[in-house]
């Protein structure tokens, strides 16, 4: 099989060590690279230049961010994405291949054993998201979590104090249409995309001590494991923020805006994803 690799020098689980490994795990499943592009210093390739070079597959070794802008390209294309895991959360990796390793979906991909698969997506005015979706004032908590991927304590100071604020007096966002749960609103909803729903889930700010149990499930990068209420699965759902002003998104980890009413759809992924999990 003939694979285009995508990396970002800057995704958490990519570094020297780990894509040298790669490179082997690929020359020894007999797959061979024919093309390395390093994103975002180089354009994530399109479907006339992989028809052109005869590509099966894109292989893409980062975070979801990435996958993201690169899945969104690749709209039409009729080879399919191998996501392997070289961000720092990998949620769409996991939503494909549960707790697989990377070098098993290696050698499944070269031996032909993996399905070809469209799953389910969430789609706005500001982008699609493959792995998930978050709206709300503590998604403020994100700028925690790059400062100390970033070692900055400055930033780390700073942006700690206004996530605070934003969690306990920033403008809340509701489920307007259809109305699910409380009409004053929460700080954060997080938006799940699965084949069949989009599953929507709540999270509070009740107490200081409800704050900073979900700003440390965000900053470890596990937000899913905060306080949280259940609020359905829909196939389409409206956001509201109470106030009426726009409001912050984040689109498979990487920052949005939304406006002051936005609707969320379930759409279906643009190209095939090869996956070792049916469906969800």
């Amino acid at each position: 099989m003939r694979v285009w690799l995508v990396t970002n020098d800057m995704s958490g689980g990519n570094d020297a060590t780990r894509l040298e490994h790669l490179r082997g795990q690929f020359c020894n499943s007999a797959m061979q690279i024919i093309r390395h592009t390093r994103f975002p210093a180089v354009d994530a390739p399109v479907p006339a230049a992989l028809d052109a070079a005869a590509i099966d597959i894109v292989a893409v070794f980062a975070g979801d961010g990435t996958l993201n802008a690169v899945i969104s390209g690749l709209a039409g294309w009729s080879g399919a994405v191998l996501a392997l895991p070289g961000g720092t959360m990998n949620l769409l990796y996991r939503r494909l291949f549960g707790d697989m390793d990377c070098d098993e979906a290696i050698r499944r991909a070269a031996s032909g054993d993996l399905l070809r698969r469209r799953p389910g997506t969430i789609s706005c005015t500001a982008g699609t998201a493959y792995a998930g979706l978050l709206a709300g004032p503590a998604t403020a908590w994100y700028n925690v979590r790059e400062a100390l991927r970033d070692f900055d304590l400055a930033a780390l100071a700073e942006s700690a104090g206004e996530a605070l604020e934003e969690s306990f007096q920033g403008e809340f966002v509701r489920c307007d249409a259809p109305e699910l749960g409380r009409r004053e609103g929460y700080p954060l909803l997080a938006l799940n995309p699965l084949d069949t729903a989009i599953e929507v889930a709540a999270y509070h700010a009740e107490s200081a001590a409800e704050v900073l149990e979900q700003a440390a499930a965000i900053v470890r990068r596990q937000f899913r494991e905060g306080p949280h209420d259940r609020l359905g699965k829909v196939s389409e759902v409206r956001l509201a923020s109470v106030e009426g002003d726009p409001f912050e998104i984040l689109i498979d980890g990487e920052r949005a805006g939304a406006r002051p009413l936005e609707v969320f759809t379930l759409e279906q992924a643009p190209v095939d994803l090869l996956a070792s999990i049916a469906h969800d």
